[in-house]
């Protein structure tokens, strides 16, 4: 079909839209729209663009603090005051479906996407992190998976200069045809230096920086907005191609235009590429666009109008220019060998038109095309799944207490979901920049310098998919509070998050309701921590005709700030001698715990336990610990149980722990089991009566579990479970055997 030819409703069904929205298409134009029209609808109104069936529960989110310089969705990224003048930018998005068919590029281009949407705003990034799922990891296409995605975002983050700081890696056979690539990026930027994705200014030109355009990432959101099937591999040309070298150029190039003060907005080009920035940052502005389609510098022949349009090709920027500063911004792109060409101009009409050759080729009004506009939004139906309740079944008296506990130990200690990561942080650069401050230092989230300040940000990814599945309201609340928990044990203030929603089809009431569950979670545990929802992107259609839905994985980024650097804590044992306290409540509960999923393979339970209140309160208890230098180390109790949390805490010095369990708590859960709201701290003999007197003074529990230990060796309840050492070698080397490298 011609650019020009007109559609039908079958050519609607065809690039992803419902005969309904065709006809409202219609009545937008007051005509039949032409090819090229349609496919800019069937892009802007695709779920991964338009959030057509999520945007009336992530309006109910909390997007204001006393932090907060942006509101969720206003820019391109998430905007934190972190004092004194400086601010920081952060967000975190999906690349699922470009990784499962072709995983190098499909990871390597979500790294360099997400870090576009912080220069963009003018904030300079200055650290990165990822959250990553697959599935069954004795399945050859999970290793292919693993190997290219790490690979893909090793090399790209490697070479674009910004070290990678933290992240997380969780295997389960829900995910064996759809994996999770959620990428992360944080920047610094100084007040009043930032920019916005806006158009204003009739008659201003409108340039395309960067590199040049090609075919690949053609209706990349729309791919990314329908299942995974077995013909998705004819999409591969929807998978966008990345060049990190070019990203550095433009990283620059970008900052540099930006102290010209010619430009008057900027937004990257990602999802849906041209027409995107076109519409959102003329809707913004609340003016129209005409532009020249030839003269977008293109690498390939022939290219179609709707092909320039929705190309995703990587690397390039819309700027909206003050007129007659043309040479300003010309000579910044110049110095940097990266193209400048000026495409169209803006105009007070509030429409885009496109021209090809001289002849008109596409006349579309920009607000109809976007969020919060025109887009469709859609009141989704949703229904509890039959297996929530068979859930709730679950009894822990009819699991029995395992004879020996030290096979259990060991079992989860080789387990990928809880060895070490170090196969994959290996292939990344964390050291570049020299800011990041927990390379070499164990600490429950990353901590990154901010320089020429005595400030740090902490930065951290969580969620525990499994919690989850069983429970989305109380998964997704025990989500943020870990990530909190992970933020004050590192010794910061949580101060926001950004969200990634991964979820099933949205038209599967089952699936849509574990989507609103999640949301009124996160909404609950947000506004109890203070800590807003910036921005984010929801992933939908994680699933498969064959294999169903994956878990239910709102991924959690959050952002921390520690004013002062000196209030740094890391996780690891410090001396022979210390004591060893439990803060927080033991529980008598083994539900959803990986101890329970893999050693006993019983995947029917409840999340585990938690109680917000108490939680939040045993955040402060700690914060206060810190503030005052009354504990050596913190660190959480999280996946694979205070056990270990214990073991993390020692191998780093290559120490030991001789502790005691509670009697009136079973054994295996007091020692593998997952219940929420506890921090295991480290206290000098000297530091003691201190410690002592502030936890009496608060109504958190604490429970003293015995001391550090010089020797190595493990000791609970007197039984040796094992030396440090040897243990060491087995969970830093269980990724690296099983993928055979």
């Amino acid at each position: 079909m011609e650019q020009n030819d007109l559609t039908t409703v079958d050519t609607a069904k065809n690039l992803g839209l419902l005969p309904e929205e065709f006809e409202r298409i219609k009545e937008i134009l007051g005509r039949t729209p032409n090819f090229t029209e349609l496919s800019i609808f069937s892009v802007m109104w695709s779920e991964h663009c338009s959030y057509k069936n999520s945007i009336k529960w992530l309006k109910t989110l909390p997007r204001d603090g006393s932090r907060m310089l942006a509101k969720a969705g206003e820019e391109n990224a998430g905007l934190v005051d972190l004092g004194d003048g400086i601010g920081c930018a952060f967000k975190i998005e999906s690349h699922n479906h470009p990784s499962a068919l072709e995983p190098y590029q499909g990871a390597a281009t979500g790294v360099g996407g997400i870090n576009r949407d912080i220069f963009t705003m003018g904030a300079r990034p200055i650290a990165q992190l990822n959250s990553l799922r697959f599935g069954d990891l004795s399945l050859d296409r999970t290793k292919w998976l693993v190997k290219g995605v790490v690979k893909g975002i090793g090399d790209y983050g490697n070479a674009f200069g910004i070290p990678t700081v933290g992240g997380e890696l969780f295997f389960d056979e829900c995910y064996n045809v759809n994996p999770l690539v959620n990428a992360m990026s944080a920047g610094i930027v100084k007040a009043g230096e930032t920019v916005s994705a806006t158009s204003y200014g009739v008659g201003n030109p409108v340039y395309i920086v960067g590199s040049s355009t090609g075919k690949d990432g053609i209706h990349g959101a729309a791919f990314a907005s329908k299942d995974i099937t077995e013909d998705s591999v004819n999409d591969l040309p929807a998978v966008q191609v990345g060049d990190p070298f070019q990203e550095k150029l433009l990283l620059e190039a970008t900052l540099e235009v930006i102290q010209t003060g010619a430009v008057i907005g900027m937004q990257d080009m990602g999802a849906a590429g041209i027409i995107c920035s076109n519409s959102e940052m003329s809707a913004k502005g609340e003016h129209g666009m005409r532009i020249d389609l030839d003269k977008v510098p293109m690498r390939q022949e022939n290219m179609k109008p709707y092909e320039i349009l929705l190309s995703e090709s990587q690397e390039r920027m819309l700027i909206v220019v003050q007129k007659g500063r043309e040479a300003d911004v010309q000579a910044v792109f110049d110095k940097w060998d990266l193209n400048c060409v000026q495409i169209g101009e803006v105009t007070d009409t509030k429409r885009l038109v496109y021209y090809m050759n001289g002849e008109q080729v596409a006349d579309v009004p920009a607000e109809d095309l976007v969020l919060g506009g025109g887009a469709p939004v859609y009141d989704r139906e949703y229904r509890e799944p039959a297996y929530y309740q068979e859930y709730q079944k679950f009894n822990i008296n009819d699991v029995s207490v395992p004879d020996d506990l030290k096979d259990v130990a060991e079992h989860l200690i080789a387990h990928p979901n809880i060895a070490s990561k170090r196969w994959v942080t290996d292939q990344y650069d964390s050291m570049v920049g020299t800011a990041t401050m927990t390379t070499n230092r164990p600490c429950d989230a990353a901590v990154v310098a901010v320089k020429g300040t005595d400030k740090a940000i902490a930065l951290t990814v969580d969620c525990n998919s499994r919690y989850v599945n069983a429970d989305p309201q109380k998964g997704c609340a025990i989500a943020v509070a870990e990530a909190a928990r992970n933020i004050t044990c590192a010794g910061g203030e949580p101060v926001a998050i950004t969200n990634c929603l991964n979820f099933g089809n949205p038209y599967v009431p089952e699936v849509f309701w574990q989507f609103v569950g999640a949301i009124k979670g996160m909404g609950e545990a947000c506004r109890r921590f203070d800590t807003p929802v910036t921005g984010g992107n929801v992933s939908f259609y994680n699933q498969s005709s064959d294999e169903g839905p994956v878990f239910p994985t709102p991924t959690i980024g959050m952002l921390g700030v520690l004013d002062n650097i000196d209030n740094i804590m890391t996780a690891d044992f410090k001396q022979p001698g210390d004591f060893i306290y439990l803060i927080g409540e033991s529980q008598n509960d083994i539900a959803s715990s990986q101890y329970l999923a893999s050693y006993h393979k019983i995947q029917a339970a409840p999340a585990p336990y938690f109680d917000l209140e108490k939680e939040y309160a045993m955040q402060q208890v700690v914060k206060e610990l810190i503030k005052h230098k009354a504990i050596q180390s913190a660190h959480d109790i999280a996946d694979g149980g205070l056990y270990i949390a214990l073991l993390e805490a020692s191998m780093p010095l290559g120490l030991g722990f001789d502790i005691a369990t509670d009697s009136e708590i079973r054994k295996d859960a007091f020692l593998f089991g997952e219940a929420q709201g506890r921090v295991v701290v480290s206290v000098s003999p000297e530091d003691q009566d201190r410690f002592v007197e502030m936890m009496a003074t608060c109504d958190t529990d604490y429970t003293l579990l015995g001391t550090v230990a010089s020797h190595g060796n493990l000791f609970v309840d007197e039984a040796l479970f094992g030396n440090i050492t040897d243990i060491k070698l087995v969970y830093d080397n269980v990724l690296h055997v099983t993928l055979g490298e």
